[in-house]
């Protein structure tokens, strides 16, 4: 059964999260494989990526990244990407990989 699942990077620079950014794929095969051929798309994906808005708090300041981290280990950072979800229409709960860019370097797994 083909599902939509996504390449979200997360752009960290100076340890603060500045923007994300998001492909979208309607792919078919088990879990494993769609997490295998978005790691083999990460790098590529980037340039052609579509940019969303990285949160940002009452003052105008971009979230520093040990608080996506924070969030991350208590599995709740997926409350940030509801925009990139409702963008490519992404039932709840999508398979998605994860891919930091710090300081312009893309790091893939």
């Amino acid at each position: 059964m083909k599902e939509t699942i996504l390449n979200i990077y997360l752009v960290i620079n100076s340890g603060i999260v500045k923007e994300f950014r998001a492909v979208a794929y309607d792919e078919e095969g088990s879990d494993d494989e769609k997490i295998t051929f978005l790691k083999s798309r990460a790098r590529q994906d980037f340039q052609n990526s579509i940019h969303f808005d990285a949160p940002m708090d009452k003052k105008g300041n971009f979230m520093p990244y040990n608080k996506f981290y924070k969030l991350e280990k208590r599995g709740l950072q997926f409350q940030l990407f509801e925009e990139i979800f409702e963008a490519f229409k992404v039932p709840d709960k999508p398979l998605v990989c994860i891919t930091p860019v710090v300081d312009g370097e893309i790091y893939s797994q």
